[in-house]
């Protein structure tokens, strides 16, 4: 399916959005009416997260805390990098932090 082959209903909207860093994962992107930009997380990285967060859950029911406590700092340097990319976006833009 091509983005020619998409249908527009009222479940989808087409609108123009800011992008404050390269459109790759983890783009810092402002959509209207927002105020302040946003993190875009795209599907398949949202999908290694979630797998990553149920094998920490894992981990802890079968007591390896060890794994969970590693499994845990790596998706902790993961989203690390994400206050990290939106400051650094914010800055560049100079556009004041909402926090």
């Amino acid at each position: 399916m091509s983005a020619s082959d998409v249908r527009l209903d009222g479940a989808m909207e087409r609108v123009g959005a800011e992008l404050f860093t390269d459109g790759g994962n983890n783009a810092v992107v402002r959509l209207p009416p927002r105020r302040f930009p946003g993190v875009l997380i795209q599907g398949d990285s949202l999908s290694v997260i979630r797998s990553e967060v149920a094998e920490v859950l894992e981990a802890c029911d079968q007591g390896d805390l060890a794994g969970a406590r590693e499994t845990a700092g790596l998706l902790l340097a993961d989203f690390d990098e994400l206050p990290a990319r939106y400051t650094a976006a914010l800055d560049a833009h100079q556009i004041l932090r909402p926090y």
